[in-house]
C-alpha cells in the first residue's frame, strides 16, 4: 500500500463527466418523487403489504398498478448501483492524481459517515424513509470489506447475495401457496404500512419528528445491509465501475443490452402480479399475500440493474454529441442529485402531511402523481439555474466540504480563482 500522503484532487470536474450516471440520476429521482409520496397519502386504509391505498377511483388505481410494477422496490437498486459506482470513480480520481491509498479510503470512510448524518437530520426533520442514512452505511461496511478485494470476489459474493434473495423468494412462495391451500388464517396487521406512515398523519410536528427519527434506524439497518439488494446492487457496481461500464458504454453494449432486455421484462412481469392483486384483479388470499413483499425485493433488483443499463445504452447514443435541452436538464439534476433529493421532501412533507397543510389526506394516488411529477420539475428548475450559473448544489457543496475538509469549489471546469 502506498502511504505517500499528497494532496487530495478535487472532486469530479465538469469535463470529466460521463452524461449516462447523470442522466440516469436525474431521471431516477422522478422516480423517486413517485415511489416517495405514496407514503403521505395518510388517513385511509392501505393494501396488506405496500403503502398504497386499498381503494380510489379508476386513475387511482391504474397509477397504483403501475407505479407497483415498475416503480416501488425497483429504484432503489439503480439508486445503490449508481452510489456504488461512484464510490469506485472517486477512488480511481485519487489514485490517478497520486492520493495514497490510505487518504483516499479515508476521504470515502468520511463521505459515508456525513451522509449518515446528512440521512439522520433528513429523517428527523422531514421524511421518515431516508436511504441517505441506508446507502451511507452500506457503502462504509462494503467499502471495508470489499472495495479492494478481486473482481472475482466481487463477483461471487454479489453472486451469493442474489442466490439467497432469490432463494428466499423461492421458499416464500411455496410456504404462501401452501397457506392459501391449507386456509391459514391472514397474519394479523403489522407493521410497515403503520409505523411507515404514522409520522405523515401525526399533527403534532414533535412527535411527527420523533416517530420519523425512531424508524429510521430499523430502514437503515434493513434497507443497507438486511435486504441484500443493496449491498448486490453496490458489489456489482465495484465491478462495474472497474470497467468503466458507464463512462464508455460504447465497448459494453452487449453488456448492457442483455441487462436491459432481461431485467426490465423480468422486474415488470415480477411486480405484475402484486399490481393485479391490489388492484382487485387477482384474488390472493390474505394469508399468502405476503409473498409480494418477497418478491418486489428480487425482482426490484433485476429492474434497478436494467434500468441503469437503459441508461448506459442512451450514454453510449450520446457519445460525440450534445444531449440537448431536456437532457441537459436532467443531466443537471443528477449533477445535484443530493440537493434534488432533499428538496423534494422541502416540498412534500409541509404541503402534505398533517402537521402542515395536510394535503396528503385528500389527494387520491392519480393526483399525487402528478403531484410528484411536478416537484420533480420544480427540481429541474433549481438544477438547470444553478448549471447557468455554474454553482453546484448546496447539498452537494456541503458534502464536499466535510468531506474534503476544504471549502467547495464552484461548478468544476468554470473559469474560477479555486478551479484553476
Amino acid at each position: 500500500m502506498d502511504d505517500t500522503h499528497r494532496p487530495l484532487r478535487g472532486p469530479v470536474r465538469a469535463g470529466e463527466r460521463a452524461p449516462a450516471p447523470d442522466l440516469a440520476r436525474g431521471a431516477m429521482l422522478l422516480l423517486i418523487a413517485l415511489a416517495n409520496t405514496p407514503f403521505y397519502l395518510w388517513g385511509r386504509e392501505y393494501g396488506s403489504v405496500g403503502f398504497h391505498p386499498a381503494d380510489g377511483t379508476v386513475a387511482d388505481r391504474v397509477v397504483q398498478a403501475v407505479i407497483i410494477t415498475g416503480v416501488d422496490m425497483r429504484v432503489y437498486p439503480m439508486f445503490a448501483f449508481l452510489f456504488g459506482y461512484g464510490m469506485v470513480q472517486l477512488l480511481s480520481r485519487q489514485r490517478a492524481s497520486g492520493t495514497s491509498e490510505r487518504d483516499a479510503l479515508a476521504l470515502l470512510r468520511r463521505r459515508n459517515l456525513w451522509l449518515l448524518a446528512f440521512g439522520a437530520v433528513h429523517a428527523l426533520l422531514l421524511f421518515t424513509g431516508d436511504v441517505l442514512g441506508a446507502y451511507g452505511l452500506a457503502g462504509l461496511v462494503l467499502a471495508w470489506l470489499f472495495i479492494r478485494r478481486a473482481d472475482r470476489t466481487l463477483l461471487v459474493w454479489a453472486g451469493l447475495g442474489g442466490a439467497l434473495l432469490a432463494a428466499m423468494t423461492v421458499l416464500g412462495a411455496v410456504g404462501a401457496y401452501f397457506a392459501a391451500a391449507g386456509g391459514a388464517p391472514a397474519p394479523e396487521e403489522t407493521g410497515p404500512t403503520a409505523f411507515l406512515t404514522a409520522s405523515a398523519s401525526a399533527e403534532d410536528p414533535l412527535q411527527a419528528a420523533l416517530l420519523r427519527i425512531s424508524t429510521w434506524p430499523v430502514i437503515v439497518l434493513g434497507q443497507g445491509l438486511l435486504g441484500l439488494t443493496v449491498p448486490v446492487a453496490i458489489l456489482l457496481a465495484f465491478w462495474a465501475a472497474r470497467r468503466r461500464v458507464l463512462e464508455e458504454p460504447w465497448n459494453h453494449l452487449r453488456l448492457l443490452r442483455a441487462t436491459a432486455a432481461v431485467g426490465i421484462p423480468a422486474g415488470w412481469l415480477g411486480g405484475l402480479p402484486y399490481a393485479l392483486d391490489h388492484v382487485g384483479v387477482l384474488d390472493v388470499p390474505a394469508s399468502a399475500d405476503w409473498v409480494f413483499a418477497l418478491t418486489q425485493m428480487s425482482t426490484g433488483l433485476l429492474c434497478g440493474l436494467g434500468y441503469v443499463a437503459l441508461f448506459g445504452l442512451i450514454g453510449a447514443r450520446l457519445h460525440g454529441r450534445a444531449p440537448g435541452p431536456v437532457g441537459g436538464a436532467v443531466a443537471a439534476v443528477g449533477k445535484r442529485s443530493l440537493t434534488c433529493y432533499l428538496a423534494q421532501s422541502v416540498l412534500c412533507a409541509p404541503l402534505l402531511s398533517a402537521w402542515g397543510l395536510g394535503l396528503g389526506g385528500v389527494l387520491g394516488s392519480a393526483a399525487m402523481a402528478l403531484f410528484a411529477a411536478g416537484v420533480w420539475l420544480a427540481t429541474v428548475l433549481l438544477a438547470v439555474g444553478l448549471e447557468r450559473s455554474g454553482r453546484r448544489g448546496p447539498a452537494e457543496a456541503a458534502l464536499r466540504r466535510l468531506a474534503y475538509r476544504r471549502p467547495a469549489a464552484a461548478e468544476p471546469g468554470r473559469s474560477s480563482g479555486a478551479t484553476r
